[in-house]
C-alpha cells in the first residue's frame, strides 16, 4: 500500500541514517580524546578501574620524589661522611708527626685544631632540606623514614612501603641531652679495652652439649644504646660452622657467641673463652652482658652450660686517659699521649668507615627502589592504556567507513522523501 500520510521508506531511511550519526559522534570523539572509554558510560568496569590506577600512578609520582629527597640526604650524609674520613686522615698524620723529637707541638695543635674545626663544619653542612643525620645535637629522632613504595591489595586496601635507617651509630656531633656526648667525634673513646666476665664456668670441652631443644638468650647495652637482645638455638650452631647441634670444644663455643652476636648486629664487641674455660666479652667501649636464660624464660642449665651467667655483669668504667677525637689537645702531651690519641682517632676512622658503609647500602637500596618506580609506573601506564585507549587506525577506517555510510543514508533519505511526490504523476 502507498501512502501519502505515512512514509515508511523515509522513516527507515532517518533511523539509519540517525544510527550512523550516532556512530559517527562516537567515533570521531574517540578520535578526538585519544579514548575508547572516556567516561563511565563508554564501559562502566574499565572507567573505574582506569580511574583507580591513575590515582594509584599519581601517588607514585610522590612515592618517586620522596625517594629523590632520601636520595639526596643521604647522599649528603655520604658525603659529610666520606670527607670526615679524609680530615681524620690528616689529623692522623699530624699526630704521627707530634711524635717525634724536637717538634713543636703548639704549631701542630694550630693545625689539628683547624682539622677539628674543620670537621664540625663538615658535619654542620651535610644537610638537605632541613635534614641533618651527622649533627643532630640532643634529638631523639634517630629513626629516619624514606617512604619508597605505595601497593593496593585484593581488598583494594593502600599500604604504604618505607626504607628505615636507623642514624644512631651515623652521627658524627651528637648528645643524650643531659650532657653526655655521643656522636663519633665528640664522645669519649675509650683507649682500653673493657671486659665482661661472665662469672660461670664452662665445661664443654669435656661435657659436649647438645642445643636441639634449647634456646638461649641474653642481652647487651653498649654505651648509650638500646639493648638488643642475642639469641642462641640450633640454627646458630649451624651458621657457625657446626656439623651438627652438638658443642663439643671451647672453639665452637667461641664460634657460637660470635655468630650469635653476628645475628643480633652487635658489632665492636669481640668473644672468647679464657683459660679457666670462662666466657669473657671484650669491647673498646663501655657495655653490659643481660642475665641468660634460658627458653622457658628462666635460668637453666643451658645458660649455664654455655659459660653465661643468670645475673647482669656490667664492665668497669672508662678510664681517665679517655679523650674524644674533638677534644685532642697535644701542646703538652707525652709520646705516650700522644700515641693513645692516635689510638682515638684510629677508632674514630672505624666507626666512620662503618657509618659510611651502612650509608653507601643505603644508597643502593634507594636507587633500586628509584628504578623500580619507574618502571613500575610505565608498566601501570601501559596497563590502564590497554584498558582504555583508542586504536587510532582502526578509528580512522571506522570514521572513513560511517562517513561513506553518512553520505548513502542521506541519499536514500532523499529518495525516501521524493517518492511521495511522483505519486502527483498519478492524478495528472
Amino acid at each position: 500500500m502507498t501512502s501519502i500520510n505515512t512514509n515508511t521508506s523515509a522513516m527507515t531511511a532517518l533511523q539509519s541514517l540517525q544510527t550512523i550519526n550516532s556512530s559517527l559522534d562516537q567515533t570521531q570523539a574517540r578520535i578526538s580524546t585519544g579514548y575508547r572509554v572516556a567516561d563511565a558510560k563508554d564501559n562502566a568496569a574499565y572507567w573505574s578501574i582506569a580511574t583507580t590506577m591513575r590515582s594509584d600512578n599519581n601517588a607514585m609520582s610522590a612515592v618517586s620524589d620522596s625517594l629523590g629527597i632520601g636520595a639526596a640526604t643521604v647522599d649528603a650524609a655520604y658525603t659529610g661522611l666520606n670527607s670526615a674520613k679524609d680530615v681524620l686522615d690528616e689529623i692522623k698524620a699530624k699526630l704521627t708527626t707530634a711524635t717525634g723529637e724536637g717538634v713543636d707541638k703548639a704549631k701542630v695543635q694550630s693545625e689539628i685544631t683547624a682539622l677539628q674545626e674543620q670537621l664540625k663544619t663538615i658535619a654542620d653542612s651535610s644537610s638537605f632540606s632541613g635534614q641533618n643525620w651527622l649533627s643532630t645535637g640532643s634529638s631523639t629522632d634517630l629513626s629516619k623514614v624514606i617512604v619508597s613504595s605505595l601497593s593496593r591489595d585484593a581488598n583494594g586496601k593502600i599500604g604504604i612501603g618505607s626504607i628505615d635507617v636507623d642514624i644512631t651509630a651515623l652521627r658524627l656531633y651528637s648528645d643524650d641531652g643531659a650532657g653526655t656526648n655521643t656522636g663519633i667525634l665528640n664522645k669519649t673513646i675509650n683507649l682500653t679495652q673493657f671486659t665482661s666476665n661472665s662469672g660461670a664456668a664452662t665445661a664443654v670441652d669435656t661435657t659436649a652439649y647438645d642445643l636441639a631443644t634449647d634456646t638461649v638468650s641474653f642481652s647487651i647495652k653498649q654505651g648509650g644504646a638500646a639493648a638488643r637482645t642475642v639469641e642462641i638455638d640450633a640454627g646458630t650452631l649451624t651458621k657457625a660452622g657446626l656439623s651438627d647441634t652438638t658443642i663439643r670444644s671451647n672453639a665452637d663455643l667461641t664460634a657460637v657467641l660470635k655468630q650469635a652476636l653476628k645475628d643480633a648486629d652487635i658489632q665492636g664487641i669481640d668473644v672468647a673463652v679464657d683459660g679457666s674455660n670462662n666466657v669473657v666479652f671484650s669491647s673498646t667501649d663501655n657495655f653490659t652482658v643481660g642475665a641468660a636464660t634460658d627458653d622457658n624464660g628462666t635460668p637453666g642449665t643451658s645458660a649455664a652450660a654455655l659459660g653465661l651467667s643468670a645475673a647482669a655483669v656490667v664492665t668497669s668504667t672508662a678510664p681517665a686517659g679517655a679523650t674524644s677525637v674533638a677534644s685532642i689537645n697535644i701542646s703538652s702531651s707525652t709520646s705516650a699521649q700522644i700515641q693513645n690519641y692516635m689510638k682515638v682517632v684510629d677508632e674514630a676512622l672505624s666507626q666512620v668507615t662503618t657509618a659510611g658503609a651502612s650509608i653507601g647500602a643505603v644508597q643502593n637500596r634507594i636507587e633500586m627502589q628509584t628504578n623500580f618506580v619507574s618502571k613500575l609506573m610505565d608498566t601501570l601506564d601501559k596497563g590502564v592504556g590497554t584498558l582504555v585507549d583508542a586504536d587510532m587506525t582502526e578509528e580512522s577506517t571506522r570514521l572513513k567507513a560511517l562517513q561513506t555510510q553518512q553520505q548513502l543514508g542521506v541519499q536514500a533519505l532523499s529518495i525516501a522523501n521524493s517518492s511521495s511526490q511522483s505519486l502527483l504523476s498519478l492524478f495528472r
